[in-house]
């Protein structure tokens, strides 16, 4: 992306960057000298300043150029924390960025934010939480996949191979509804205080719904998570890796209700879900490749129960959603491709985290 060029004023800047292949496929808001130098400002001034290298490119991220990409994607200067935070995290090794960007798969990097920022800046953690119409949300995301084009070079077709892809291309960004949660926040169940404010990031398929209008205990509602886990259609069936459990506002309180806590819910789903070894094998109709990733602890007899993830930590559990409605969502990983990796959001007044996280990066 060229940092600096004159433009003819009679340009449309909009066909332009178009044309250019700037964009993620929708227009983008031209980036004028004033934005970008509120938004560098933000980020601790010197706009030449390498935040870090994009794969697969490995393009260089300045801190002008970031700015430039949360410009077009509509950002305001004050979401900067939380979209370099993000970037930061993605970068991270354990990630695993280029194998994200370059895979066939559908996986796109999930985003959820924990902590105050989430409220300061407006974003959405309530009623159609993953859907449309909120600013924070989109364009947030959308920054971050913009980083993703622009400075990582996962063009489809080009460097991006994905096979089929899914709508989280665009911007998957959100935030755990903290205020109505009658759990603690997922930040603060890995170490953090409530008043930090950090940033998840998985490579995640987009969510599946699970529904369940019928169920007043905790095992009836998780028996439907359950289910939708248990599948030989996802790469976590063999391969393994994290996934995220995102539980609805009446779920959650009705299990809740009953005393169970964060950890009950997590080795709950792990202990009572799981496929066949033989359905995962295909009856043996294919030969044996199919099994080559299933870790070697696993028994191969006809009716061994393999969950797809491998330790109830794998699971990642997040409180979203309207007051109505009993519908929750699981949201598969890729595999044990990449780790889902958890950062503090620095350059806030508040980022003061203590856990074992908090210096830097937790690979979760």
């Amino acid at each position: 992306m060229a940092v600096t060029k004159e433009i003819a004023s009679d340009i449309d800047l909009v066909e332009y960057y178009f044309e250019h292949g700037f964009t993620d496929g929708l227009p983008v808001v031209p980036p004028t000298q004033e934005k970008i130098d509120q938004i560098v400002e933000i980020l601790g001034g010197d706009p030449s300043y390498v935040e870090t290298k994009v794969a697969p490119r490995w393009g260089e991220l300045t801190r002008e150029v970031l700015a430039i990409n949360m410009v077009m994607a509509g950002c305001k200067p004050e979401y900067a924390p939380v979209v370099r935070a993000a970037i930061l995290a993605l970068t991270d090794q354990a990630f695993n960025l280029n194998g994200v960007q370059a895979t066939t798969h559908v996986a796109s990097p999930l985003l959820i934010v924990n902590g105050p920022i989430a409220k300061e800046i407006g974003m959405n953690g309530g009623v159609n939480a993953f859907g449309s119409g909120n600013r924070a949300n989109g364009t947030i995301g959308r920054a971050i996949r913009l980083v993703m084009l622009n400075v990582g070079g996962g063009w489809p077709g080009d460097l991006d191979k994905s096979t089929l892809g899914h709508p989280g291309k665009y911007t998957y960004c959100v935030a755990e509804n903290e205020a109505q949660s009658p759990f603690a926040p997922y930040h603060v169940e890995h170490g953090y205080k409530p008043e930090d404010s950090t940033v998840f990031v998985m490579a995640a398929e987009a969510p599946h719904s699970v529904t369940n209008h019928i169920s007043n205990d905790p095992e009836g509602i998780l028996d439907s998570m359950c289910s939708a886990m248990s599948t030989i259609a996802s790469n976590s069936a063999v391969l393994g890796g994290h996934i995220a459990v995102v539980l609805g506002l009446e779920h959650a309180q009705t299990i809740a209700k009953h005393g169970w806590s964060r950890s009950d819910i997590r080795h709950y789903l792990f202990h009572n879900h799981g496929n066949r070894f033989i359905d995962l094998a295909y009856g043996h109709r294919y030969g044996k490749v199919y099994n080559r990733n299933l870790p070697k602890y696993f028994k191969r007899e006809d009716d061994t129960l393999i969950p797809i993830i491998h330790s109830p930590d794998n699971i990642h559990l997040f409180v979203m959603g309207g007051e109505a409605g009993r519908f929750s969502a699981l949201i598969p990983g890729w595999g044990h491709m990449s780790t889902p990796v958890h950062k503090p959001i620095e350059g806030l007044a508040n980022s003061s985290a203590e856990s074992d996280c908090a210096t830097g990066t937790c690979a979760l």
